[in-house]
């Protein structure tokens, strides 16, 4: 281990960002667990905060209650525990597009991509479950919109509901999600993140492209020295985590009350992860059911459901559907910078775009609200965005990772802009160049292109729907590219004396750590 070298870069430090925040939001929660008591038994209470003296709760509640007053540091541990839980899962979705947009889920790291996601997802089944758990009147308001989506699911909806919440709706939710939250879901992240620790291990380590980086070594800090940055992250992390939970309430249950299903909390809303699934329903037009069979069928719930379940298992599967249309089963260490991948950047934008539009759609009506608007003018908008945001989004994505590609290509061959004018004898006026550095060079010239597939028959001499398919997709890929500088044009070039081979050897003299084994 000790022999081993990591890479060194910003972007690396989101998993590390995502891994001290679930220690910290796991310890916490163990200390919060000999506080809590997951019954619904309703009782009296009597405790420190005088607002609900006398207000029949249930167990759950007046235990966070008397947590939140009554315990030393209680209300503490609960703020960290939630700011902690928040930070985890948008570290792990910065992760996810650090990784999408850099191509690290490319053979031999397809399995990574899935477990980062099965890590989001179950993330945000714990945040969802730990929500619930305090039995107050703003989780109430959540269990009945998802008692809602789940009867609107046809045929097996009322099975759902009955199984979530053992026939004893609400209460019967927390016998349910307390051990989901506390020993199921956890268990999944702690041993998904372990399968990832062996994976990295097995595999050499992903790296940025540069020189004296090729796909069989590794340029970076010494295994020892990243464990100490990495433990000095922790701290930093548990630091500001802490700052946060000392300074920001969040999630006062003691203001809500009880839970009633006959009271929704005004101003009320789904956890910010999961708000895209009640801004799709809101993007859903009025009147969507129809009756059949005697039955009331309501597409207005089950469609967005199915967008969002489509979105996600989309982004999963996308490494294997790149590597098809790719047609390239080689393994990859370096990465890609974005502008090198114009239409693989594009795809990401343009899901960025279609999760956010949703997303913004979930607090549409506090939205309106403070800045004064109409909700359903909103709506519109968002319907609109919906459909265009992410075409837009692609066509000026791809369209400025080409621009910067031709920005590179140009200062390869010419270099840099230096703002100076100059007179010739001839009078002839022309702008002074600074050229390149090898190191610099060979950054911006080593990344793979690829061509579109041709279309070829296969062994019978027929051309399949499926060759047709993939061509096209191929062609809609790669159709659209910029070719580096080929080693000619570079080796023509006045300062191409120091070639790229030379700045391999310079940037591998800079590097303090390189790994060919």
């Amino acid at each position: 281990m000790r022999k081993r070298v990591v890479p060194d870069h910003w972007s690396l430090l989101f998993g590390q960002i995502a891994v001290a925040s679930f220690v910290i939001c796991s310890l916490s929660g163990v200390f919060l667990m000999f506080f809590y008591d997951p019954s619904t038994t309703p009782v009296v209470y009597d405790g420190a905060y005088e607002g609900l003296h006398g207000v029949e709760m249930s167990r759950a509640l007046e235990s966070t209650v008397h947590l939140s007053f009554e315990v030393r540091g209680g209300l503490l541990m609960r703020q960290l525990h939630h700011w902690s839980a928040s930070v985890m899962i948008a570290a792990v979705m910065l992760h996810l597009l650090r990784i999408f947009f850099t191509g690290a889920f490319r053979k031999p790291r397809e399995l990574t991509w899935l477990l980062w996601f099965g890590i989001l997802l179950a993330g945000m089944g714990a945040g969802l479950t730990g929500h619930i758990l305090p039995d107050d009147a703003l989780s109430g308001t959540s269990l009945m919109v998802m008692d809602g989506l789940l009867k609107g699911i046809p045929i097996i909806g009322t099975w759902l509901s009955a199984l979530v919440f053992q026939g004893r709706f609400p209460t019967g939710a927390v016998d349910t999600f307390y051990p989901l939250h506390v020993l199921i879901l956890p268990a999944v992240i702690v041993v998904f993140l372990l399968v990832i620790g062996m994976l990295h291990l097995r595999h050499k380590p992903a790296q940025f492209r540069g020189p004296g980086r090729t796909e069989h070594n590794v340029v970076g800090r010494p295994f020892m020295v990243a464990l100490v940055k990495s433990g000095g992250l922790f701290c930093i992390v548990f630091g500001v985590l802490t700052l946060m939970a000392a300074t920001t309430q969040v999630n006062p249950v003691w203001t809500y009350g009880p839970a009633d299903p006959s009271v929704a909390s005004a101003g009320g809303g789904a956890l910010w992860y999961l708000a895209f699934l009640d801004g799709a329903q809101r993007l859903v037009p009025p009147g969507w059911e129809f009756v059949f069979l005697d039955r009331t069928w309501t597409p207005a719930i089950v469609v967005p459901l199915v967008v969002g379940g489509l979105f996600f298992l989309t982004a999963m599967i996308y490494p294997l559907i790149e590597r098809w249309v790719v047609g390239d089963n080689a393994e990859h260490h370096l990465l890609t910078r974005p502008r090198n991948a114009p239409t693989r950047t594009g795809i990401g934008v343009a899901g960025v775009v279609f999760y956010g539009v949703m997303w913004i759609a979930g607090g549409s009506d506090t939205i309106a609200l403070h800045f004064s608007l109409s909700n359903e003018a909103l709506i519109h908008t968002l319907q609109v965005a919906f459909f265009l945001g992410p075409v837009v989004g692609f066509i000026l994505t791809k369209r400025i990772c080409l621009g910067l590609q031709r920005k590179d290509r140009e200062i390869v061959l010419h270099g840099f802009e230096t703002g100076r004018i100059v007179r010739s004898p001839e009078g002839e006026y022309s702008e002074v160049h600074r050229a390149v550095d090898a190191y610099t060079r060979w950054k911006l010239i080593d990344y793979e292109t690829y061509e579109p597939l041709t279309l070829r028959p296969d062994e019978q001499g027929r051309i399949r729907f499926r060759g047709r398919l993939r061509a096209r997709i191929s062609r809609w890929f790669f159709e659209d590219r910029i070719v580096p500088p080929q080693p000619d044009e570079v080796a023509a070039l006045d300062s191409g004396s120091s070639a790229p081979h030379a700045g391999r050897s310079q940037a591998a003299e800079r590097s303090p750590t390189v790994d060919d084994s």
